[in-house]
């Protein structure tokens, strides 16, 4: 039986059933839809329109109810949705009082209530796993970032760095995600329950009363906006591909430096695999899987813009279609978040670059010239002549005498060669974000702090 035999002559077909359905997906917040209309209930009852016994009984079926479905009971097609599976088992348990369950209610604000809890409660846990994946960062930070790596633009070497300088960039792109993260949480932590279909209810209802049980933050105030609103999904969802596509620079930077060209680090084998023909094969699958499906929650992301862009007010069939990608981005993101979190973790690092002489240190040379009065122009221009000098030579910069540096410019003397040793050029970048070693502990000490 549908809620709106009263009007119709005969029920859906049964492909129309099938297309319509949307158990699939609505089963993944059985326990939200339980929760709401328990609240729900609760404050029918303490403003008269239940009595007390209605209430306390309508209750304790629905707990009845959330134990069969917690026990693995699955409703069929004819349910068409969650909610109205809960209703219809309830009936089975109390009778005709399962019918006052909808008072004051529409499947509308029930649904929209129902996405919110969903979406707060999966929002904490990934807050919490990405919050974990910083924490795992900066483990290996302290413990293996002060090793001299290359630091690359356009994937050329540009400045010798330590590899936890390189690393914090990734904790520091996470700490904004989680920002985004928490400041989303208060838009999705809004109660439409009571709003109704679209106008609000004739009935003596408490609006305020249902969104402090279900812990709300406020309620939506306009009845037509609370049903129809979608921009928290949409935000969620593209707070999601951020953290995404962040996630997928830093498995693209794994994939990188676990190759034998680069030979930084060795990813375990609980998060390799191998090859089916080549025995030697240490395939990186666990982060070319965070970076593909990046562009699995990118396309969540344009459904959902897709879907609601020309959507008139209030509710249409069409936002059925919201959970579908709102759930697969939340549930891939988190996926990811911890995937990346194992790696990092059990991961071998050990870089063996050797800078000594390294074409990187050319700025060092310029910056040698700056210290004496020279304009950095000017600086510049003799360093590139000095590195188009040794190019050829497996030297690099170690090549270079005192003679040469006197005939490049008079005041590039003896002294500056000493400014070509790496570890030496990597302190000397002291200032606030830079690459020394006490700039890095410093940049722990914060993000640390942060995730207290």
């Amino acid at each position: 039986m549908a809620l709106w035999d009263g009007r119709f002559g005969e029920g859906p077909a049964r492909a129309m059933l099938e297309f319509s359905e949307s158990l699939g997906t609505d089963m993944a917040m059985w326990q939200e839809d339980v929760r709401a209309s328990v609240a729900h209930v609760v404050m029918l009852g303490e403003v008269g329109i239940l009595t007390s016994a209605e209430a306390e009984e309508i209750v304790a079926g629905l707990g009845k109810v959330a134990d069969e479905l917690a026990a693995g009971w699955r409703p069929g097609i004819e349910h068409e949705d969650i909610h109205m599976a809960i209703e219809a088992r309830l009936g089975e348990h109390v009778g005709e009082l399962a019918g006052k369950l909808h008072t004051a209610r529409s499947r509308n604000d029930q649904v929209a209530t129902d996405v919110r809890l969903w979406l707060r409660r999966r929002m904490l846990l990934l807050d919490e796993a990405v919050a974990e994946l910083m924490a795992r960062l900066l483990d290996r930070v302290e413990r293996d970032g002060h090793a001299l790596v290359p630091g690359f633009t356009h994937l050329q070497r540009g400045q010798p760095i330590r590899l936890g300088h390189h690393l914090l960039a990734h904790v520091w792109h996470l700490s904004r995600d989680r920002e985004r993260l928490r400041d989303t949480l208060h838009r999705v932590n809004r109660s439409p329950l009571g709003a109704a279909a679209m106008a609000g209810t004739p009935h003596p209802i408490d609006r305020s009363r249902t969104a402090e049980l279900l812990q709300f933050e406020a309620v939506l105030e306009n009845a037509m906006d609370a049903v129809s609103a979608r921009d928290h999904v949409l935000e969620a969802t593209a707070d999601c591909a951020i953290l995404m596509a962040h996630l997928s620079r830093l498995a693209e930077e794994l994939v990188l430096w676990s190759t034998r060209e680069f030979g930084w680090i060795t990813l375990s084998d609980s998060w390799s695999t191998g090859s089916s023909i080549m025995p030697q094969k240490r395939n990186p699958d666990a982060p070319e899987l965070v970076r593909g499906k990046a562009g699995r929650v990118f396309g969540d992301l344009q459904a959902l813009l897709a879907i609601v862009k020309g959507l008139p007010l209030a509710y249409n069939r069409d936002l059925q279609e919201d959970r579908t990608a709102l759930f697969d981005a939340v549930t891939t993101t988190l996926a990811c978040v911890r995937v990346l979190a194992g790696c990092i973790e059990s991961m071998a690092i050990h870089p063996t670059v050797d800078l000594r002489g390294d074409l990187s240190l050319a700025t060092e040379l310029a910056d040698f010239l700056v210290t004496k009065g020279v304009p950095f122009r000017e600086a510049h221009r003799v360093a590139g002549g000095l590195v188009k000098s040794v190019e050829g030579d497996p030297r690099g910069l170690a090549a270079l005498t005192a003679d040469d540096l006197r005939q490049a410019h008079p005041k590039l003397d003896a002294s500056a060669l000493a400014w070509l040793d790496p570890e030496k050029a990597v302190e000397r970048r002291s200032s606030r974000g830079g690459t020394a070693w006490d700039e890095v502990l410093r940049q722990v000490g914060l993000l640390r702090a942060s995730l207290r």
